[in-house]
């Protein structure tokens, strides 16, 4: 993907770029010299290649119209947009592929995906959440958007294992769930951009409050990462576009069934009898 010259958002740039101050100037060659990357970018990300603090982002972006980095993100994105393909990544699908080929680059792009994944993800990272997940009391799961989806996907699995889950998607809710969080609770934050700020206030007030914070994320430099105690990565370029691709989500469900397993191995007892009374609890409920 490429955006050109003829990008609205870089010609606005340009007329009113003389105005920005020295810092929001800094912001604005960052962005013209890699529009691409500021599209897959945290605002931690572009913060740190400008050498300008993230409120400074902030300002440049409202200072062109926007609420935010985000909504500047995604028109970025719809300005490169070409109507006969769609970009999957880094793989374009175009409308004259057949079924055939657009199903093996799907596949190959999902692949690539959880490989990448695999590859990002420290072990010491693991470590630490599987330790933390077997020395706390009640563990909450909170994500919002696509993200939400995924939590609730996390809290059944531990539900499952024995686990005192509990799972909040509503900005609201979650704010609340962070302010009665304790020492003896953990808080799974999930969130793709890393910078979903329901998400992010909700992480500060658990920290604030003692709980042991573990994020699922792709991006190791974003707002969320400032909060945590283990940090698990996922490798997906999303475009905002495309927010909540599925194979952003393949590749956090992935990382999800790793830690759940670990944490099942290492807690064999319990999970089994749980695994077996909840698999009984439904028994009457199937054919």
């Amino acid at each position: 993907m490429s955006i050109g010259n003829s990008s609205k958002t870089l010609a606005m740039l340009g007329s009113i770029y003389k105005s920005l101050s020295k810092a929001e100037q800094k912001v604005a060659d960052a962005v013209a010299s890699d529009v691409q990357g500021t599209v897959y970018s945290s605002v931690t990300d572009l913060s740190e290649k400008a050498d300008v603090g993230e409120t400074t982002v902030i300002r440049f972006c409202r200072k062109l119209g926007f609420r935010g980095f985000q909504e500047f993100k995604l028109t970025l994105a719809q300005e490169a947009v070409n109507s006969e393909q769609h970009v999957h990544g880094e793989i374009e699908i175009s409308e004259l592929d057949d079924t055939r080929t657009m199903c093996e680059k799907i596949t190959l792009h999902n692949t690539q995906a959880l490989q990448s994944t695999l590859n990002l993800l420290q072990e010491s990272e693991l470590e630490k959440a599987v330790t933390a997940l077997q020395n706390h009391q009640k563990l909450y799961i909170f994500g919002v958007g696509s993200s939400g989806i995924t939590a609730e996907d996390a809290k059944y699995r531990f539900m499952r294992q024995g686990f005192n889950a509990d799972c909040a998607t509503d900005g609201h809710v979650i704010a609340m769930n962070c302010a009665l969080a304790t020492k003896q609770d953990i808080v799974l934050g999930i969130s793709t951009s890393g910078s979903t700020k329901d998400l992010v206030d909700g992480m500060r007030i658990a920290k604030e409050n003692g709980a042991y914070i573990i994020c699922l994320t792709n991006h190791a430099r974003s707002p969320i990462t400032s909060y945590a105690d283990a940090i698990l990565l996922t490798s997906f370029k999303e475009n905002p576009l495309h927010g909540g691709a599925f194979s952003s989500k393949l590749a956090q469900i992935h990382v999800l069934d790793i830690l759940t397993t670990l944490t099942a191995l290492r807690m064999k007892e319990r999970s089994s009898k749980s695994m077996e009374s909840t698999a009984k609890s439904v028994l009457d409920k199937l054919y």
